[in-house]
C-alpha cells in the first residue's frame, strides 16, 4: 500500500509512545478522600469499599504524614460521627470541637503544608441524611435556611485551619454567601471549591455507608432529586457552573468523575478555573469488585480510569486510589 500517512509509525515502540503521550497523571493531580472516626480504638474497614478505612484522629496524622512524604499533597475529610449526635437541625455541624474540627488541627499541627478540603454539607450531622435543614411539613430541604448554617459552619473550618471549604449541599446560592461570610469574618485567604455540578447519582452508595448518612436514614436510596442534578442533564450543569463561577468559587467540581466525562470536558471549556472530578465511591468499589472476580486487570483499569478524567479536562481528581498509586509510585 501506498500511504504517506501510516499513524502507526508514532505508537511502534514504547519509547515513541511515552515521547508523543498526550495526557497523564500525576501525584500532584491526585486529592485523597479519607474518613475519620472519633477515639482510640483500631481503624474500622469499609465492608463496601475494600482497602478503605476509618481512622481515629492520630491514625489520620500518621496516615498523612506518610503520604505527603509519599507526594500527596492533599486530602479531603468526612467525619463517621456517632448517631447520638445527630438531630434534624444538624447541631453538631456548628459544635467549635466538631470531631472533624478536631482532626483538622491535629493535622495542620503535625503538617502545616498538606492542603486540606473539607465538606460543607449537612448529612453526616442530620438524622434523616439529607444535606439540609427539611421544611416545616419535611417534604424538602429547606434551601435558605440551610445556606445559613452552611455559611457559620464554612466559617469554623476556616478558622480551624482549612485551606479549601467544599460545600458540596446543591443548595442554591450557596457558594456566594460563604464567600461574602468568609470575607467579613476576615478569612479571604480561604477558598471555596464548588460542587457545581453534583448529581443525584446511584454511584454514592457506598460513601453513605461510610458516613453512615443512609443508616441514618434508614434505607440505602435516599433521594436528593429535589437539589442534586438530574443525571439526564447538562445544560443544567452549565448553569450550575457558570453560577458558581459569578459567586466567586475559586475551583469547580463535577461529580461523579467517570460517569461524567463530557460534564468535565464542558466545565473545562468554560473556565479557566482549576476544575476538580470526584472518582466517587461506587466507581472505586465497581473497579475493584470486578478485579476480585478476575474480570478485569486490576492496575490497568484503575490506571485508565484516572487518565480517562485527566484527560476529559480535570485539574484535579478526587480519588480513592491516591494513597495506594503513591505507595506503588515510592517503592
Amino acid at each position: 500500500m501506498e500511504l504517506p500517512i501510516r499513524p502507526r509509525r508514532l505508537r511502534k515502540s514504547a519509547q515513541i509512545r511515552d515521547l508523543v503521550r498526550e495526557n497523564s497523571v500525576s501525584l500532584c493531580d491526585l486529592v485523597q478522600p479519607l474518613f475519620v472516626i472519633d477515639g482510640d480504638g483500631e481503624a474500622e474497614s469499609i465492608a463496601s469499599m475494600p482497602g478503605q478505612k476509618r481512622l481515629t484522629i492520630r491514625q489520620l496524622v500518621q496516615e498523612c504524614r506518610e503520604l505527603f512524604a509519599l507526594g500527596i499533597r492533599g486530602v479531603a475529610l468526612f467525619p463517621k460521627l456517632d448517631g447520638s449526635l445527630k438531630d434534624a437541625g444538624a447541631c453538631e455541624a456548628l459544635n467549635e470541637d466538631t470531631l472533624v474540627l478536631r482532626a483538622v488541627r491535629a493535622l495542620k499541627a503535625e503538617l502545616p503544608k498538606l492542603l486540606l478540603f473539607t465538606d460543607i454539607a449537612l448529612d453526616p450531622y442530620t438524622s434523616h441524611g439529607h444535606d439540609g435543614v427539611l421544611t416545616a411539613d419535611g417534604r424538602d430541604v429547606d434551601n435558605d435556611v440551610t445556606v445559613g448554617i452552611l455559611c457559620r459552619m464554612a466559617v469554623l473550618h476556616a478558622q480551624a485551619g482549612v485551606d479549601f471549604v467544599a460545600p458540596s449541599d446543591m443548595m442554591d446560592g450557596r457558594i456566594g454567601a460563604i464567600r461574602s461570610t468568609l470575607d467579613a469574618a476576615g478569612l479571604s485567604a480561604t477558598g471555596v471549591m464548588a460542587y457545581s455540578a453534583k448529581y443525584a447519582s446511584a454511584y454514592y452508595g457506598p460513601f453513605r455507608d461510610a458516613v453512615g448518612s443512609a443508616n441514618a436514614a434508614g434505607t440505602a436510596l435516599l433521594g436528593k432529586d429535589t437539589y442534586q442534578l438530574d443525571p439526564a442533564n447538562s445544560r443544567a450543569a452549565r448553569r450550575e457552573l457558570l453560577l458558581d463561577i459569578e459567586e466567586g468559587a475559586d475551583m469547580l467540581m463535577v461529580k461523579p468523575a467517570g460517569p461524567y466525562l463530557d460534564i468535565i470536558r464542558m466545565a473545562r471549556d468554560l473556565t479557566e478555573l482549576p476544575v476538580a472530578a470526584y472518582q466517587v465511591s461506587g466507581e472505586y468499589a465497581q473497579i475493584v469488585a470486578a478485579a476480585q472476580l478476575g474480570w478485569l486487570d486490576y492496575g490497568r483499569t484503575r490506571d485508565e480510569s484516572l487518565l480517562a478524567i485527566k484527560r476529559a479536562g480535570a485539574d484535579i481528581i478526587f480519588s480513592y486510589f491516591a494513597a495506594e498509586i503513591a505507595r506503588e509510585l515510592g517503592k
